[in-house]
């Protein structure tokens, strides 16, 4: 690798598969073929190609954590499983800098007849630390892994919860210089996964290296500073995790015939777009009054429009109470965000949706009109107009913020998107000088200190 700060270098990678139709091919394509170039005969084929991966390059940087997103079967853990070695590729190079931790396919690695314990020195021992550097660190993995005396149990009698406990604990606790997660941390409970995603921020903020696959968009947008969308085997496109997810599920939700014609689109955007996309500058405090009013030159440039299927969302807008367009909001009032919906095919089982998302993607709250499909609009029909109102409290600290619009149906028995608009319009909350709170939402925290003379608390 020419760059020092480059932990990652992807060149050219391209991974190919034999697929056979039958297990009598596959005999056939194991005998056959020698036998027909002893005889000088042309030697065929009994399998079919199948290109998980396809002339993928990029690079990741030292310290940065890198989010690998796209739909099932787009060569995702194929990418990873190369890049720690576990996969030989077709054609193309990995070069890595630095230890290599891996979290990949559940259990991956262990020994079911070993017990936990073993198979953490088994791990640990193939992740390149010594048997006095996994002595060292044996008890704060158990700690972690959290499941008690079943760590001296055989490994096939975990549970697979259990099981990624305990390869977590491992791959963290070495010390990774590049730490590799494949959609792991989807198993376990809530609070496992929150001292999961705690301990990746305590390594990312060590200066390590993440590459990170995962479906939920959510999480790429949290956790990654960029994000890769691969489909079908390539890399269409790569930059700010707000607008790769965005992409991501335009491409997810698209009708199948218009797949391909989306994938060009989207391998032709730009990927660099900030992913702050505001057009106007940012209002100085003192020149912001506490009233609201309306800026046309408040508009976003990082709206994504899903393909429509039968519906079209239109004029979306956000009111005072009484009717007047704003978009320049105060603390702790209440707002009208509206559109309309028109409906050019017939839908069953309908139900309307809003999202507020901070600048970086990070969804903040939204509402539905419905909370299940049995509460939704049975029946709708082709040429008819709703009109949308949710009305909600902002509840936010100043800043700059975007919204979203849904509508979602059943198509052939499945629920899927009729449309939807992502970024398709934004809000400003405004300076307030007595404002106390600190991050993102307003949660009306209200602070009492008091001098205790004799130097205990009493709280009552």
């Amino acid at each position: 690798m020419s760059s020092d700060d480059t932990a990652i270098r992807i060149q050219g990678l391209s991974k190919r598969f034999e697929i056979y139709p039958t297990p009598r091919d596959r005999l056939k394509q194991f005998v056959l073929p020698p036998l027909q170039k002893l005889a000088g005969q042309p030697q065929r084929r009994y399998f079919l190609d199948f290109w998980a991966l396809k002339d993928v390059a990029f690079d990741v940087k030292r310290g940065e954590t890198v989010g690998i997103i796209g739909r099932n079967g787009s060569g995702k853990s194929t990418l990873l499983q190369i890049i720690c070695g576990t996969l030989s590729p077709t054609s193309g190079m990995v070069h890595t800098r630095g230890r290599v931790a891996a979290l990949l396919e559940l259990g991956s690695g262990f020994n079911p007849e070993f017990t936990g314990r073993e198979n953490v020195y088994l791990n640990a021992t193939v992740l390149g630390l010594s048997q006095t550097e996994i002595d060292a660190r044996f008890d704060a993995i158990a700690a972690f892994a959290d499941i008690g005396q079943f760590i001296e149990q055989p490994v096939k009698t975990y549970s697979s919860g259990m099981m990624v406990r305990l390869a977590f604990a491992v791959a963290i606790n070495v010390d990774p210089e590049i730490l590799i997660v494949d959609e792991a941390l989807s198993v376990g409970d809530e609070l496992f996964q929150r001292k999961c995603f705690s301990r990746i921020e305590s390594i990312r903020a060590s200066g390590a290296t993440i590459l990170f696959v995962s479906h939920s968009g959510g999480t790429i947008v949290e956790l990654c500073d960029r994000a890769v969308l691969l489909d079908a085997g390539e890399l269409l496109c790569m930059g700010a995790p707000k607008q790769i997810v965005g992409r991501y599920q335009k491409l997810l939700y698209a009708p199948p015939e218009q797949r391909e014609t989306i994938r060009q689109v989207v391998r032709r955007l730009d990927a660099a777009v900030p992913a702050v996309a505001v057009e106007s500058p940012a209002v100085p405090k003192s020149e912001l009054a506490q009233h609201e009013s309306f800026d046309p030159s408040l508009i976003p440039s990082s709206t994504i429009t899903y393909e429509s299927r039968g519906a079209l969302i239109q004029d979306p807008a956000v009111l005072t109470l009484a009717g007047e367009r704003v978009n320049n909001l105060i603390r702790g009032k209440t707002y009208r965000y509206v559109y309309q919906v028109q409906f050019s095919q017939s839908a069953s089982n309908v139900r309307f949706g809003m999202m507020i998302k901070a600048t970086s993607g990070l969804e903040l709250g939204g509402g539905t009109s419905a909370n299940t499909v049995r509460t939704s609009i049975n029946a709708i029909t082709a040429g008819t107009s709703y009109a949308v109102e949710f009305r909600f409290v902002c509840a936010l600290n100043p800043g700059t913020f975007f919204l979203n619009a849904g509508v979602v149906g059943e198509i052939n028995g499945e629920e899927t998107y009729l449309h939807r608009i992502l970024d398709v319009a934004l809000f400003r909350v405004l300076h307030d000088s007595e404002i106390l709170g600190t991050g993102i939402v307003d949660f009306s925290c209200s602070p009492e200190v008091q001098l205790l003379n004799d130097g205990f608390n009493s709280y009552k």
